[in-house]
């Protein structure tokens, strides 16, 4: 075995966390083509790191050696989320999977159906009555397309795991949805509690923020007995706070970001190819294929973390224990000894020589450790873009825009998008008229 390329650097002076958090695409960009490795070692949170930005190494993490490499038990997630299925390790992790994989299959899964196709309808039939961009105007107020999509996805979220509906509960929906998104700041905060007169630092925010949501999930456990929250709270977990704690996490400002993060790349990867997109509608698997693109391009989240419990390997290359290794989602994507003209919008590719490879995408990890929604996350998606791709022309406006991407804490472009929508049985209207 090799020994990592590059260097982990000395404690604290060495960290390159900065560094990274700042463009974590062009960081890793630059140290594989410096070590022409899709694994490298440098220090990040001040400790010695393998990046992992190839599929075959990206494999063994999440599938092969998950049992090696583990959730960091001082991750900042399990201290705005509690032991859940993401934090946990070992027999924990396993028996909840377990517990909790019936709430996201089957009939529990068919059962969401009819509530996403009225959401959907209700939230994206208005987008032709003005141009959404950084500031469009909708009822007076100024919105991105971006956060369009975020509420979409944070009334499906509120509605299926919390049975709390827009259109029935608004003003319990509105500081459920404030005090989500007050949480979520906490996740890219400083982890520093900190209260003084008149300020409190992001951290403390999100925790006190968090406190009166699970005063509201306690009560729904102890008053809902239907849907999603009675289900859950009659699963056989391993304490009293387990399905509170899991009720977080599932109505966490997360999932509506991502389901954002997807649609807009889905919006813009379309945009002004009517030829795309009608073949997308009329053909189910090559709309799937097209998300697939949509998804490997742009995955919602950069990545995840993991640390070494023992000495071992990743593709070929020494990681001592007490290393940790983090996978780069996007770069792994990318990975070109796996993907053909890796940076190219080839939806085709997944009929062809990638066909039957959906697990390499890590977008939302993969192996026994992957995310319990991805089938319910797809639900969201084709629902959504079915609603658009019958309902709407769209095109960027002006043709020429600035499409670079941020990428932390969730991908999406930099610069909002200008994009003009207008309803197809409008179009064809002005195209009966003028005939």
């Amino acid at each position: 075995m090799s020994k990592l390329p590059g260097n982990a650097g000395v404690s604290v002076l060495g960290d390159k966390s900065v560094e990274f958090y700042r463009d974590p695409v062009s960081f890793c960009r630059q140290r594989i083509e410096k070590h022409r490795s899709g694994v490298f070692q440098s220090r990040l949170l001040n400790r010695p790191t393998a990046f992992i930005c190839s599929v075959k190494g990206t494999r063994e993490l999440l599938c092969e050696k998950s049992n090696v490499f583990l959730k960091d038990p001082t991750d900042l997630m399990t201290n705005m989320y509690g032991d859940t299925i993401v934090t946990t390790n070992g027999e924990e992790a396993c028996l909840l999977r377990l517990s909790l994989m019936s709430l996201f299959t089957g009939s529990c899964l068919e059962s969401s159906n009819d509530y996403i196709t009225s959401v959907c309808e209700r939230c994206l039939k208005d987008l032709s009555l003005s141009v959404w961009s950084a500031c469009v105007f909708l009822s007076g107020q100024p919105e991105c397309v971006y956060s369009a999509f975020k509420r979409l996805g944070t009334e499906l979220v509120l509605g299926l795991f919390l049975n709390v509906r827009a259109e029935e509960q608004p003003e319990l929906y509105q500081e459920i949805s404030q005090l989500c998104t007050q949480h979520w700041h906490g996740l890219i905060s400083a982890p520093v509690n900190v209260k003084v007169p008149l300020w409190s630092s992001g951290f403390s925010t999100a925790l006190d923020a968090r406190d009166k949501l699970m005063d509201i999930i306690k009560d729904k456990l102890e008053h809902d007995k239907q849907g999603f929250v009675g289900s859950l709270g009659s699963l056989p977990l391993p304490d009293s706070s387990s399905a509170s704690q899991h009720l977080l996490l599932f109505i966490s400002a997360l999932i509506p970001k991502a389901l954002a993060s997807l649609l807009t790349s889905f919006t813009l990867a379309l945009s002004g190819n009517e030829q795309m997109r009608r073949r997308a509608m009329e053909e189910p698997d090559y709309l799937r294929r097209v998300l697939l693109e949509v998804q490997r391009l742009w995955p919602p989240f950069i990545g995840g973390r993991r640390i070494a419990d023992q000495d071992s390997t990743l593709a070929g290359f020494d990681v001592p224990k007490g290393y940790g290794a983090i996978y780069i989602s996007h770069a792994v994507h990318r990975d070109p000894e796996v993907f053909q003209q890796p940076d190219s919008f080839l939806p085709e590719r997944w009929s062809g020589r990638n066909a039957g490879q959906e697990h390499f995408l890590c977008a939302f990890g993969s192996g026994p450790r992957g995310c319990i929604g991805n089938k319910l996350t797809d639900v969201f998606l084709k629902e959504a873009c079915m609603y658009l791709l019958k309902h709407y022309d769209w095109h960027l406006d002006p043709p020429s825009q600035d499409l670079d991407y941020k990428w932390l804490p969730v991908s999406r472009p930099a610069n909002p998008p200008t994009v003009s929508f207008t309803r197809l049985d409008q179009t064809r209207s002005d195209r009966n008229d003028t005939s």
